[in-house]
């Protein structure tokens, strides 16, 4: 928490983190809060997370996430902290994006049919320097239709983005980058498909 605090002063920003530490699955100081906007890169297929303890948890709309991996809890609490409105781009392992095992899968569809996943971004591995494992981005919306976040209509629609080799930078033998121009190709990508403005 401390460090979070740190962090957001650092940056010039103000933000709730909780009257003290705590559980944003078990012990959630924010319940009331429905955002516009949500980044997270949360620890990936984290296997003590709670979940036994959080069956009946109303988060769960499209499934009740696997108590032995934390993915699919960490999308649906997201979502579930959503605007009517509101977006989240989330960062997780790039199994999550096909993975099968305890039920995983259906809560997947029941996203799908739910019709809230708007992006999906097959990262390279490599890429980051605590972990070789490929990542993903999902990118979740609470209204997929014209307005807002587009002008285009994308409602029953998902964009995938394969990125696993557009990374062209490399850092050393065993991590690789994204250059500017690699980030600007990827979102240019996005950006024309929901017909928003990009600069």
């Amino acid at each position: 928490r401390r460090l979070a605090l740190m962090n957001l002063a650092v940056h010039g920003l103000h933000g709730n983190l909780g009257q003290s530490y705590g559980d944003t699955f078990t012990n959630d100081q924010h319940k009331t809060l429905r955002a516009d906007y949500v980044l997270a890169n949360p620890p990936f297929n984290i296997s003590d997370w709670g979940g036994e303890k959080l069956a009946e948890d109303p988060r769960w709309v499209y499934g009740i996430p696997p108590k032995a991996n934390a993915n699919y809890a960490w999308l649906q609490h997201m979502l579930s902290r959503l605007s009517a409105r509101g977006r989240a781009g989330i960062v997780l392992a790039n199994g999550s994006m096909a993975s099968q095992q305890n039920g995983e899968g259906d809560i997947r569809r029941a996203m799908v049919k739910g019709d809230v996943i708007e992006c999906m971004v097959a990262l390279p591995g490599q890429l980051f320097s605590n972990t070789a494992i490929p990542a993903c981005l999902w990118f979740l919306s609470k209204d997929k239709s014209t307005g807002t976040n587009g002008k285009v209509d994308r409602r029953g629609q998902v964009l995938f983005i394969d990125a696993r080799k557009a990374a062209s930078g490399r850092i050393s033998r065993t991590q690789v980058e994204f250059r500017d121009a690699d980030i600007q190709r990827i979102s240019q990508t996005y950006h024309r498909w929901r017909g928003s403005e990009f600069t």
